[in-house]
């Protein structure tokens, strides 16, 4: 009976430090002091910020300007003008650019594949410019194309006056706008994406490492880009996954390669303590049948066009509130995708999230018979 006594009170005691360890906290503290000019965290699926300070503030970027080079890059492949295997020829410019390099020579022929490596993993400034040339002719015209993605994503505080981020009074961007143009490269480019996560490339017999440190601190992070310069101080633009939330952190203008990856760090442990995100309802999934009057058919399945997703402090999710709300009695014809009314989530009386809910199908007029007998039933109701 002792012994039985113990072993349940030994078991009580570690189910007490489990359930303490993992328990969702019951109040959200504020951010931690992030040592930069500007920061900003937010949630990749929902978009929503979870900590910032001066993120639109004008700042130049440095070497973070390639994750828009790369961008550029990674559409001119996916609307088939270039391919991985093309070879580019290496212009005395390219080659002579100054700061980082992969060490391309002049004249030399190198595959696009191995120009993206180069300036993703070692941050080439000569692959970027020998790229840039190669797309559009020449650097100059390689930032207008920048520019316009740039303007096409949202990103209102950003103008580009070159593809390598050396100094220049006009080349600026935001802490936004970075988190904005990593969300839109990792989802539409996931296949060109693993490479931001690669630790070391070799070329011309050069094996350089990725200037990313928390690559090799957290297993969770799987990107994304570093710079610096003296005008931009450290700064580095970084994505992490952990089980089914990706959180991005942009943290420009540090003192150090150390307190870059230290306040990003810091910035994604927060995030991920605190929050999680969650798909509620997906796209194009039937949330509901919804009763159609003089149709050939009697109802029409209802869903959202794009996944509803929303960011709750953590263990919340039980607390969520979600309603379907229709607009009124719908009546034929209907067309697929017409707005039929509107999806909400909330939690405390707080709209976290909507979207407007829509016809999955169409449903064309019934019958003289049917809209005569569905006319009738309107009228009693």
């Amino acid at each position: 009976m002792k012994t039985t006594l113990h072993t349940f009170f030994i078991f009580s005691i570690c189910l007490f430090f489990i359930n303490t360890l993992y328990a969702a906290p019951k109040v959200i503290p504020a951010a931690p002091k992030i040592l930069a000019k500007s920061y900003i965290l937010i949630d990749y699926d929902s978009g929503k910020i979870i900590a910032h300070n001066n993120a639109d503030m004008p700042v130049a970027p440095a070497s973070i300007t390639k994750v828009m080079t790369a961008y550029v890059v990674f559409s001119e492949l996916e609307e088939g003008n270039i391919s991985l295997k093309d070879m580019v020829t290496v212009s005395k410019k390219a080659w002579k650019t100054p700061g980082s390099r992969m060490f391309i020579n002049v004249n030399t022929s190198v595959s696009i594949e191995d120009l993206l490596q180069g300036m993703i993993i070692q941050s080439g400034n000569d692959a970027s410019v020998a790229l840039a040339e190669h797309i559009a002719g020449g650097e100059d015209t390689f930032a207008a194309l920048m520019n316009q993605h740039a303007q096409d994503l949202g990103m209102t505080n950003t103008h580009f006056m070159n593809s390598t981020g050396l100094p220049n009074s006009n080349h600026k961007t935001s802490a936004r706008d970075l988190a904005i143009l990593a969300k839109a490269l990792i989802k539409h480019f996931p296949q060109y994406y693993k490479w931001y996560s690669t630790k070391e490339f070799t070329y011309n017999d050069i094996k350089q490492p990725n200037r990313n440190q928390l690559l090799w601190r957290d297993k969770s992070v799987d990107g994304m880009k570093t710079g610096y310069t003296d005008d931009a101080g450290y700064c580095l633009l970084s994505s992490a996954k952990r089980e089914d939330m990706r959180l991005i952190s942009v943290v420009l203008g540090t003192a150090s390669t150390h307190a870059r990856a230290q306040e990003s760090q810091k910035l994604l442990n927060f995030g991920f303590r605190f929050y999680e995100s969650h798909i509620v309802y997906p796209a194009h999934k039937v949330l509901k049948n919804i009763r159609v009057y003089k149709g050939s058919e009697e109802q029409v399945s209802v869903g959202i066009a794009k996944n509803l997703t929303i960011l709750i402090p953590r263990g919340q999710y039980k607390n969520l509130k979600p309603s379907i709300n229709i607009n009124s009695s719908l009546i034929a014809p209907i067309t697929k995708g017409q707005p039929l009314g509107k999806v909400e989530i909330k939690l405390d009386d707080k709209l976290l999230n909507s979207s407007p809910l829509i016809a999955l199908k169409a449903v064309d007029e019934g019958s003289l018979w049917q809209q005569a007998k569905d006319s009738v039933l309107m009228m009693m109701e």
